[in-house]
């Protein structure tokens, strides 16, 4: 504990005065890139409303593709192009309309990338700190499980095995019929002080949670098809081999782990549509058609709300959504570059969202609201985060995705946050790239209290 608290206030330590400033620059350049949007918004309100609205038609076409068939499905398509040729045709009205304006828009333009380098400068203070410090971890037994066909066979074509057995790592594979939890318990009994795991992200949850169970470090290799959580942790996806430097020259990384009913998963549990869908058999042969298939019975105008209930924080009770996923951790669910990952694993809350829009036009409204940056004021969207969520469901079991793996869990299912209960070997440098995606998050709190002279609430 005392090192984890060591650890953390390296991170958030009073401000010196060059940062200070870097804050306040920060602050200063997004006021003024505000001012100078909003003046180019104004003059340009007629084509503003053009492109909210054809974004609107296409959406509302795009869910009739989605959910209907046949004629119906024709006349989605329609109302898309339509759409489209509306958001054009806005924005080249724009642009002829606005040519006295390009400089201005480049000197705003200019101002936000100030402000955005200030911040980021700002809200990473501890890269040269990280750098320096010198906290090596080598384990002396540690055992490394692969999965030779997850990934296309990336266990092999990155020579993972031998990889290891050069730095001195026991290797495991995983035979077709085997229990992989068993062979990580095995691993323990016979002495290892350290369990790996090359392959996808199912199989890293199943390890991660024996490593847990004895108070074991954990080494994440990335050997899968996607490999979320190890994108997340900031780790090498495009060589795996490189994080092998973790089972000899590593730090100590404390990151979150989320359980579901009691079983652990590392990214997310997702219910309702998509959960639905990776349960029918023939999805892991075509996918996209099993859902194409699929989509009109769940989301059409015949489809039964689905049976799923929670309650938000702020005392709402929200029953019938489509799609409530529930991360390790909350997604950046905007339109940033890293939209759709986690840049922290440390903030001890799952993130939650649910969408509960049953008809074209519900789903037009929301995306417009989107669009304006209005999304949280919807009805139709729920996004919170919270230590624990409770799914409730009037049949008493409910379908679910745990890491892409379909299951069928009992209901009242409870779902919580572990803070920093995962101890995670990474390379030595991976603590820099965590800090410098965690650095993306620039939010106008943290700034303020930099600014300020105080520890930055991160």
């Amino acid at each position: 504990m005392d090192e984890q608290r060591s650890q953390r206030s390296d991170l958030t330590h009073r401000p010196d005065l060059r940062h200070r400033a870097a804050a306040l620059t920060a602050l200063i350049g997004l006021v003024v890139f505000g001012v100078a949007s909003l003046a180019f918004v104004i003059h340009s309100a007629p084509a503003l409303v053009a492109t909210v609205g054809g974004l609107g038609l296409a959406v509302g076409g795009a869910w009739w593709v989605v959910t209907e068939r046949d004629r119906r499905r024709l006349w989605g398509m329609a109302a898309i192009v339509a759409g489209f040729v509306v958001m054009t045709w806005a924005m080249a009205h724009a642009l002829i309309a606005a040519d006295a304006m390009i400089l201005r828009l480049l000197a705003a333009v200019g101002v936000l990338g100030v402000a955005v380098a200030s911040a980021r400068f700002a809200l990473a203070a501890d890269l040269h700190a990280l750098d320096r410090r010198q906290q090596s971890h080598r384990p002396q037994r540690p055992v490394l499980i692969c999965n030779p066909r997850s990934g296309d066979g990336k266990v092999e074509r990155f020579g993972l095995r031998s990889a290891a057995a050069e730095l001195g790592v026991e290797t495991v594979e995983l035979e077709p019929g085997d229990d992989l939890e068993q062979l990580a318990h095995d691993a323990v009994a016979a002495g290892a002080d350290c369990l790996g795991m090359a392959g996808g992200d199912g199989s890293q949850a199943i390890v991660a949670a024996v490593a847990v169970e004895h108070d074991l470090p954990f080494v994440c290799i990335s050997a899968g098809t996607r490999n979320h959580f190890a994108l997340d942790l900031g780790l090498d996806r495009d060589d795996p081999r490189h994080t092998l430097r973790a089972f000899t020259d590593a730090v100590e990384r404390r990151v979150d782990y989320g359980t579901v009913n009691g079983r652990l998963f590392v990214n997310n549990v997702s219910l309702g549509v998509y959960a639905t869908i990776i349960a029918e058999e023939s999805y892991r042969a075509d996918k996209a058609q099993t859902a194409a298939a699929m989509l009109p019975d769940l989301l059409g105008p015949t489809a039964r709300p689905f049976d799923l209930q929670f309650t938000a924080p702020s005392g709402r009770d929200v029953d019938g959504a489509f799609v409530i996923l529930v991360s390790n951790n909350p997604y950046v669910a905007s339109t940033s570059l890293d939209a759709a990952t986690r840049r922290r694993m440390d903030t001890g809350a799952l993130g939650v969202i649910a969408v509960s829009t049953s008809t074209a036009a519900e789903a037009a409204r929301l995306m417009t609201r989107s669009a304006l940056g209005l999304r949280k004021t919807s009805p139709f969207w729920h996004e919170f985060t919270a230590g624990s969520v409770e799914i409730r469901s009037r049949s008493g079991h409910a379908a679910a995705g745990i890491d892409g793996e379909a299951v069928d869990l009992t209901t009242p299912m409870t779902i919580r946050s572990h803070p920093r209960g995962l101890r995670l070997l990474v390379p030595a440098d991976n603590e820099v790239i965590a800090a410098r995606r965690q650095a993306r998050d620039v939010n106008v709190r943290a700034l303020v209290d930099m600014a300020a002279g105080r520890v930055p609430r991160l």
